[in-house]
């Protein structure tokens, strides 16, 4: 009888403690982390308990382990297989190759600094990148500074730190970008103004095969000039669609879970704290309003294996130092950690989705609004 008692004592404590668990943080897709205990935080920030030592064989050699294991390496598969499949069809199509219908996720070289609007100078979308740059990368550091390396032991800080590499890389694709683009346009105004210089009183039958030819030209002229991208222009656009999923995720959550409940908590929120949960996603929407990227379903692979290695890194930190987990629900000794892991991987679907939605909400206005100047493809 004591037996019995002592095993429901245990089961009512560990219930408890899940359903504490649930309320506090909504374990959800890797919440967006609460402050950190920062030397200059004028309030005790909020830290999860440690509930058990993470270094023992008997913590990761259970049935929970296993099955979030399981979880785990399904979603690391299957985004493999979609990378593979369709990132080697892309590889596999010569530069001169013609067809009908372009392959998904293949991108052209200028469409890593070129804006979606014909009147919009590439260079205005440079000066946005480098704002965006230098901006996030100030925030980042006065961060580190203020709260340690121990920033990067969270997945925020591994988005905003991913962002602040895509903007910085994309300033140096838009200067790379501009200088031809400069040279192209001059040439072009020089050759216009020549060709008006020298002709004199055309021939009407002369004229109308000079305007046949130009139609049937163009099209061929733009084919053959223009390139597919190089391998740091697909790895840019590689980090644009993840940071799309991850950022969603990280804000989305945030403002949208936890900030009524810090709120009815009467939690100060700082500056810093506002400014990683807000300016990732400011930046990303604004760039995605003037950029010509385009957004293939099947690279939401890269993101599920983005937040795949953070749990990974997680795992073996773990396993070699007994720590708290930055997210509760990543806690390996809940019973209900299998249910937490696998709507991890159920999240970023919607997640993805949302973002996927707003590019397509551009092409539809931007396409109404702007007709004869859009030059992105769908």
């Amino acid at each position: 009888m004591t037996k019995e008692l002592s095993i429901l004592s245990n089961y009512n404590v560990g219930l408890m403690y899940c359903q504490s668990v649930m309320y506090v943080n909504v374990n959800l897709l890797l919440l967006a982390d609460i402050e950190k205990k920062g030397r200059g935080s004028a309030k005790v920030s909020w830290q999860p308990e440690m509930t058990a030592d993470t270094t023992t064989t008997s913590y990761w050699l259970n049935w929970r382990v296993a099955l979030c294991a399981i979880w785990i390496s399904s979603c690391m598969v299957v985004a493999s297989v979609l990378i593979w499949k369709y990132e080697r069809t892309n590889n596999s199509r010569s530069d001169t190759e013609e067809t009908q219908e372009e392959c998904e996720g293949i991108l052209y070289e200028d469409e890593a600094w070129k804006t979606c609007l014909k009147e919009v100078h590439p260079g205005w979308l440079l000066a946005y990148r480098v704002l965006a740059f230098v901006v996030l990368l100030a925030l980042l550091i006065v961060n580190a500074f203020v709260d340690g390396g121990v920033i990067f032991y969270y997945y925020t800080q591994w988005t905003f730190t991913l962002v602040t590499v895509y903007f910085g890389l994309g300033s140096v694709l838009s200067v790379y970008g501009c200088y031809p683009y400069r040279n192209r346009v001059s040439g072009d105004q020089i050759g216009s103004d020549a060709e008006q210089g020298i002709r004199v009183a055309p021939v009407h039958e002369e004229n109308a095969n000079a305007r046949n030819l130009d139609k049937t030209s163009v099209p061929q002229e733009q084919r053959l000039v223009r390139q597919t991208a190089g391998i740091w222009s697909y790895i840019f656009q590689i980090i644009f669609q993840m940071n799309a999923g991850a950022v969603m995720l990280t804000d989305v959550v945030f403002w949208f879970i936890l900030f009524p409940f810090l709120a009815i908590k009467d939690y100060n929120l700082t500056f810093l704290l506002i400014g990683m949960h807000s300016l990732n996603a400011v930046f990303l929407l604004g760039e995605t309003a003037l950029n010509c990227l385009r957004f293939p379903w099947f690279r939401m692979g890269y993101f599920i294996l983005w937040t795949c290695i953070f749990v990974i890194f997680q795992w073996v930190l773990h396993a070699c130092v007994s720590i708290w987990w930055p997210y509760p629900f990543l806690d390996l000794s809940s019973l209900y950690a299998p249910v937490w892991y696998l709507a991890v991987g159920l999240m970023h679907i919607p997640c993805y989705a949302i973002f996927a939605s707003i590019v397509k909400l551009k092409h539809y206005l931007w396409l109404r609004w702007f007709p004869h100047s859009y030059q992105c493809r769908r």
